[in-house]
C-alpha cells in the first residue's frame, strides 16, 4: 500500500531552496510549489538550473531562478539578498546545497588524499554555505516566524561517507543546525534531514546501491527523492514545536 500525500496549503508563503537544479532540492522545490508558495530554486549558473526552472513554470509553478555559487561567500550572502528582493521576504529556507567533490569514495585511511585545498572546498561547500545564506535572511525570517531545513547526511553520524572530510562537514552541519536553532529562537525553527541512499545524480557513486538497499535498508529499497522532500516540506510548514532536531530519513538503515 502505497503512502499518502500529506497536503499543504502554502499560498502567500515564500521559499528558497539551494541546490534545487535537481535531486532532493528539485523534489523539494516542486513541493514547495505545488503546494502554493512562491519559491526560489538556487544552483550554479547553467543549463541544468535554467531547465529546473522551466520544468515547473511548465506545469504552472511561481518559481523563479537565484543562481550563485555558494561555496563564496559573497556569492552566498548575495544569493539570500536577491531571493528577499525578488519575493519580498522570506517564509522557509532549504540549504540543500552540497557535493563529495569526488567521484569515488576516498577511504577513512587515505589521508593523503585529504589535502588542504579539498577539505577547504568540501567545508565551504557542504557547512559554511548553509551558515552564510542563513545569515543573509534572518531577519526576514525572524519577522515571518519561518523555518530553515539543512540537508545534513547520515554520513554526520559515522560508519562511511563519500569521505572522512564529508562526513565531518555534515556532522558540523547537524552542530550548526542546533546552535542555528538556539540563536534564532524563538521565533525561528531550525532543523535538518539526514538522508541515506538517494536515487538521484551524485557525483560520487556508490555502486550499485539497489543492491546495497534491498540487503542492508529494512525497507529494502533506495530513497527517492520525494521521500525527502516530503519531510524537509513537514519541518518548514508543520512541526511547530520541533527545533533544533537532526531527523535520519533512511528508510532504517542504521537500525
Amino acid at each position: 500500500m502505497s503512502a499518502v500525500r500529506v497536503r499543504y496549503a502554502l499560498t502567500g508563503q515564500r521559499a528558497l531552496v539551494t541546490g534545487s537544479a535537481s535531486g532532493i532540492g528539485f523534489a523539494a522545490a516542486r513541493r514547495l510549489a505545488e503546494s502554493g508558495a512562491a519559491v526560489a530554486l538556487n544552483d550554479l549558473p547553467g543549463a541544468r538550473l535554467d531547465d529546473a526552472v522551466d520544468r515547473l513554470r511548465a506545469d504552472g509553478f511561481s518559481v523563479l531562478s537565484v543562481p550563485g555559487d555558494l561555496s563564496v561567500a559573497a556569492s552566498a550572502r548575495e544569493v539570500g539578498r536577491s531571493t528577499l528582493k525578488a519575493l519580498g521576504g522570506l517564509d522557509y529556507l532549504v540549504n540543500n546545497a552540497g557535493a563529495p567533490l569526488t567521484h569515488a569514495p576516498i577511504p577513512a585511511s587515505d589521508l593523503d588524499a585529504l589535502t588542504d585545498d579539498f577539505w577547504d572546498r568540501i567545508l565551504r561547500v557542504n557547512l559554511m554555505s548553509a551558515f552564510w545564506v542563513t545569515q543573509s535572511v534572518t531577519e526576514a525570517l525572524r519577522s515571518a516566524h519561518g523555518a530553515v531545513v539543512n540537508t545534513v547526511s547520515v554520513a554526520a553520524f559515522g560508519g562511511g561517507a563519500s569521505s572522512a572530510a564529508y562526513a565531518t562537514a555534515k556532522a558540523g552541519l547537524a552542530g550548526l543546525t542546533r546552535e542555528l536553532a538556539r540563536g534564532l529562537a524563538p521565533q525561528v525553527r531550525v532543523n535538518g534531514i539526514a538522508p541515506g541512499y538517494v536515487n538521484s545524480p551524485w557525483e560520487c557513486s556508490f555502486g550499485d546501491i539497489a543492491s546495497a538497499a534491498r540487503e542492508h535498508v529494512p525497507l529494502q529499497r533506495v530513497g527517492e527523492p520525494s521521500d525527502y522532500a516530503d519531510v524537509i516540506v513537514y519541518l518548514c510548514a508543520g512541526a511547530a514545536y520541533v527545533t533544533g532536531e537532526v531527523i535520519p530519513v533512511s528508510g532504517g538503515l542504521r537500525l
